[in-house]
């Protein structure tokens, strides 16, 4: 071939190969965008998959309630169609009264449907001051008063206003479940002190004597106590008082929220109505138990000036002020006459009834041991007859603990209990009450029937 026509021939291909490699250049120029974002969305997902998930160690530190965890299960237990019998929760089964239910609804239709105040309504907190004074003896000004979504809210804020790292929290066993993780969660330490069935789970004063250090800040106590029922009698909270007054930095948080569900001879006494306590003193109540208001969510902290307005910086950088729609309706409950007048009566009558039917039918199971209860609505008896070496549950196996119980009666009986570990006392166990006679016999029947000696052996 000619050179001049060998030339020609290659700077064709040279130029094919050219055109070629620009095409290319292209496509890969035209694909490069879909390419970058494929590779930024896997860049994304492996990040993603990367967070960091550290949580605040407080937080993480947290044990969830036994109470709410038994009672949700036993919830998705019976939607799911199984015949549970829930007596895990702390709530009464009574409707709210009509008196209350009518001023709510006025409250809506009225438009008092707006943001509340930070601590609750001028009006309310005013009202709180009168049954203050004329049932507990105490005096307070509205702006002492701090109104909650709830007591547990107020409790929260109590410890966490007043409490930090290095302090101690005294928390007599058997506890409410809330109270050890509240001190932990404002970074302070629960020191528990175990108080047993022959002191009628009661802390005494030479106990709390016992336990204070230089670093003890706050004592709780609740009485009548969830979960054992148990009334401190105004001459021990006196000799305790004698205690609090010779550490000048412990403080008293006073958990009244069962005040009204009292069982004669047994009456209530208010800690910070005994003389040099006031000053001492964070009160704690709310609408909860004694008018049947659980969903309403309210309660109230009465404190010292320094300290209620502790509590309420708290709530005004996280909830604000609670409903207003319930502060209505709790002006209601407090117009019902002195100690919640004949609605709370009645409702206390049938929870005393209760009590005496749940009492006698759990008397008479072998292993089983309790004392009547003063208040509340719950039983706390002993089972550590029924648990332990030796136990054991016929297609169920080894009882080790109460633990292991709740969880066989549950399984075998159907019914939910909260066993004493969530309380501080692994030997015992809650049954609530305030459930309908019917519920009760039945519940206690399964009970009886999971626990004859022909399907359960004791140790």
């Amino acid at each position: 071939m000619p050179v001049v026509g060998l030339l020609a021939t290659r700077a064709c291909a040279i130029g094919a190969a050219a055109s070629i490699a620009r095409r290319g250049a292209l496509v890969r120029a035209a694909r490069a965008p879909l390419i970058h974002h494929r590779q930024a969305r896997a860049g994304c997902l492996s990040t993603r998959a990367e967070v960091d998930q550290t949580l605040n160690p407080r937080v993480a530190a947290l044990r969830p309630s036994k109470t709410m965890a038994l009672t949700d299960k036993a919830r998705e237990m019976k939607e799911s169609g199984l015949p549970v019998i829930g007596l895990a929760a702390g709530e009464p089964d009574f409707d709210t009264p009509a008196e209350i239910v009518r001023a709510g609804c006025d409250a809506i239709k009225n438009g008092h449907t707006r943001y509340s105040p930070n601590t609750g309504t001028a009006a309310l907190r005013e009202a709180v001051c009168a049954k203050l004074k004329e049932e507990n003896g105490l005096e307070y000004s509205p702006s002492e008063i701090v109104l909650s979504n709830g007591a547990k809210q107020s409790v929260a804020q109590g410890v966490i206003a007043t409490c930090g790292p290095g302090d101690e929290v005294i928390v007599p066993a058997p506890y409410w479940v809330s109270y050890p993780e509240m001190c932990r969660l404002a970074g302070a330490e629960p020191v528990v002190v175990t108080t047993t069935a022959d002191e009628g789970f009661l802390l005494t004063a030479d106990k709390l004597r016992a336990t204070l250090t230089d670093d003890s800040r706050l004592l709780i106590l609740c009485s009548p106590s969830n979960p054992s029922g148990a009334v401190y009698t105004k001459e021990a909270l006196e000799a305790i008082a004698d205690v609090v007054r010779s550490h000048p930095r412990l403080l008293v948080l006073a958990d009244e929220i069962y005040e009204h569900i009292i069982y004669e001879p047994a009456k209530h006494f208010s800690f910070a109505a005994i003389p040099g306590m006031r000053e001492r003193t964070l009160t704690v109540n709310g609408f909860s138990k004694a008018f049947a208001m659980t969903g309403w969510r309210l309660g109230y902290l009465a404190a010292p000036q320094h300290f209620a307005t502790a509590t309420a910086k708290i709530q005004g950088q996280t909830t604000s002020g609670p409903s207003s729609i319930s502060q209505e309706a709790a002006m209601a409950a407090l117009g019902l006459g002195k100690f919640g007048g004949a609605p709370v009566a009645t409702m206390k009558a049938a929870f005393q009834k209760r009590r005496d039917y749940v009492f006698d039918r759990l008397s008479k199971i072998e292993g089983v041991k309790l004392a009547s209860p003063q208040g509340a609505f719950y039983v706390f008896p002993d089972v550590s007859g029924l648990v332990g070496d030796g136990c054991v549950a016929e297609g169920f196996g080894p009882i080790a603990d109460a633990d292991a119980l709740c969880e066989y009666l549950l399984e075998k009986a159907q019914v939910a209990l909260v066993p004493g570990s969530a309380f501080g006392n692994p030997e015992c166990l809650r049954i609530s009450y305030a459930a309908s006679d019917e519920t009760l016999r039945e519940a206690l029947d399964r009970i009886e029937k999971a626990l004859a000696p022909e399907v359960y052996v004791r140790g």
